[in-house]
Formats: C-alpha cells, structure tokens, sequence
C-alpha cells in the first residue's frame, strides 16, 4: 500500500498566482510601450481626389467626313463643284519663298504636313482631275470616306500597325468573333493638312498613399 502522502493542492496557487501577475505586468507594460508610440505614428489614409474627367474621355478629338456624313450633317463644304469648275483643275500659287498661297476661301486651312515645305502641296492628295477624289501614289481613286490606304501611301509602317490593331485606339472586341469592334481613322486623330497631334496636358501619375514628407525620406539621394 502506497504510504507518500497526498499533494496539496494549495500548494499550486502561489505558483499560478505568480504567473498570472506576470502575464498582467506584461501586458501593463505592452499597452505603455504602444501608447508611447516608438515606431512613429501610422498617419490615416489620405482622401485621394478623383481623376479629372477629361482624362477618362474617348470620344475623338476630330470628326471625320464619314463621321459627318452618319450623323446626316450638312454636306455642302464637301461639294467642290459648286465653286470650281469640272475639267478644270484650280491653279496652285506659290508665294516668293516658295510657299503655297492658300486662297481666302479656304483660310481656314493651315499647312503644315511635315518638317519641310515639300507636303504642302494640293495636289500631293487631291484629285486634280476630280476633285470630289483623292489620288494614291500608285494612281488609285479614294471616296473622302476611305483615307488610310491614302496615309498608309506615305507611311507603310504606321499603316500596318494601324491594320493590325496596333494603331488607332481599338475599342470593343479585340475577338471579332466575339463581338464588334470600332477603330479610329487617321483624320479622327491627325488633321491632314497639319497632321502633328497637338501637346496634350498628361494624366496624372499613380497616387503614391503615403505622405510628401515621407515620400521624400523615401527617395534616395545622389551626391
């Protein structure tokens, strides 16, 4: 028969009451140390202002002749016989320096199709012999609503990547299978007569989400 005697349970509590009060203490101390704050501050998240609609917008710039024409505009600008004469091509003026002489009629054109004076020429596009035309370099005829193959005459290389999707802001379905799919022409973008795309104020750059001043003690420093 088993003669030890019997564990005290009292004998436990000083040892449990010990741990208890130093988990207490620990946590005391814990909650000191986080009011204190020594890491620094977690400022709260900024309010981040929308992007400026403007930014967002896809409608064209431009409005091209087939635009006009769906939306069933008044077409009469486009009817060159009704100033000039069929079977007689308007002469082409050039002034002193070598420049061509728009004609007060149409003033509201401005020429400057390249770097140089060489593009400014009516008749580089226009149909001289048809007016209500234009001429590719190989002797084809195009309607006013068929111009890229008239660019693409000039500019091979922005051509196909305009034919391939890669040029031209496709919008829709890239699988045409799938759906429609909607590309811009040349004139929806360039104006033909002075085609350099004006400068255009950029969008705004990815929100950083944290503060300038911590923005720049992030930012190294070359000396």
């Amino acid at each position: 028969m088993d003669q030890r005697p019997n564990p005290d349970p009292g004998s436990k509590l000083p040892r449990t009451n010990l741990l208890l009060g130093g988990l207490t203490i620990g946590f005391v101390a814990l909650a000191a140390l986080f009011a204190k704050d020594p890491w620094g501050h977690v400022a709260p998240p900024q309010n981040i202002p929308l992007v400026d609609a403007k930014f967002l917008e896809t409608t064209p710039w431009r409005r091209t002749y087939t635009d006009m024409v769906k939306a069933k505009e008044d077409m009469s600008d486009y009817d060159c016989y009704g100033c000039h004469e069929k079977n007689k091509p308007p002469p082409i003026r050039y002034d002193a320096k070598g420049k061509i002489v728009i004609p007060k009629e149409h003033s509201n054109i401005v020429m400057g199709h390249g770097s140089h004076d060489r593009n400014d020429l009516c008749y580089n596009c226009h149909n001289e012999q048809n007016l209500v035309t234009l001429q590719v370099r190989d002797g084809r005829e195009l309607k006013f609503d068929n111009i890229p193959p008239l660019c693409g005459s000039c500019h091979g290389p922005t051509y196909r990547d305009w034919e391939n999707g890669a040029h031209g802001r496709t919008s829709g379905n890239w699988d045409f299978s799938k759906g429609e799919s909607t590309r811009l022409s040349c004139a929806n973008c360039h104006n033909p007569h002075a085609p350099r795309i004006p400068t255009r104020e950029p969008a705004p750059g990815p929100h950083p989400m944290r503060s300038a001043e911590k923005t720049s003690a992030l930012t190294p420093t070359h000396h």
